[in-house]
């Protein structure tokens, strides 16, 4: 089965709804740090809650960094129960993939929110991505992939993108503050270090989708700006 890639971020797989790198909590970490960002909670809910809407998917899958602090907090618990409150009755099933972000969630099988390391489904294998494990086909998030470009001028535009590969599928973050890591300049995720395939690269926009066309082409393309 083909999994297709939406304007809004996330991956179709069958009936499953897959999504990666929402990071809840970001602005409470940041805010710590020093730096008062507007809270987006509300926005990324929303948006979801659209996208479950208008699709009708069975199951949503999380593949990682649900929440953003590695120090578990009151106010994270809140949040994240907010968040399915509004989410888990729109589909039969939610599934998180644990990802390195994602400490001290196991109590989120208490609101119904499956928890697991891996896993298998139309046979594609979900991970995060921030370790490498067995096996032969792979959708995973963590790099946040995304792609610089400059115009003419010295203009620079960051744009989440998605990596389409045969054996391999790297999702954009979902989250409005993941800006992305340029992969034209360096990768993160270790499964990137080992695939030899090349990718599709494909941005989304709007409601549309662009192809941007293979990786390989587009660093060849960019380099010559």
């Amino acid at each position: 089965m083909k999994p297709r890639p939406l304007p809004e971020k996330a991956l179709l797989l069958g009936k499953s709804l897959i999504i990666a790198d929402v990071h809840l909590g970001y602005e409470v970490a940041m805010a710590k740090e020093g730096f008062y960002l507007p809270r987006v909670f509300h926005d990324v809910v929303g948006s979801l809650k659209s996208l479950l809407e208008r699709e009708k998917p069975k199951r949503l899958i999380v593949d990682g960094d649900l929440k953003h602090s590695f120090i578990p907090e009151w106010r994270e618990r809140a949040e994240l129960k907010a968040f399915f409150d509004e989410i888990s009755p729109l589909v039969e099933e939610v599934v998180l993939v644990r990802g390195n972000h994602d400490v001290g969630v196991l109590w989120l099988r208490e609101l119904g929110v499956e928890v697991v390391d891996e896993l298998e489904l139309n046979g594609w294998k979900l991970v995060h991505g921030h370790k490498v494990v067995e096996g032969e086909r792979f959708i995973i998030g963590h790099e946040h992939p995304a792609v610089r470009l400059r115009d003419e001028v010295g203009a620079v535009i960051k744009l989440p993108a998605f990596l389409l590969g045969e054996k391999l599928i790297v999702l954009p973050a979902f989250s409005p503050w993941a800006y992305g890591n340029d992969v034209l300049r360096e990768i993160v995720s270790p499964f990137l270090g080992f695939y030899r395939g090349d990718f599709k690269v494909v941005v989304p926009a709007g409601d549309e989708l662009l192809s941007f066309g293979r990786l390989s082409r587009l660093r060849e393309v960019l380099s010559r700006l």
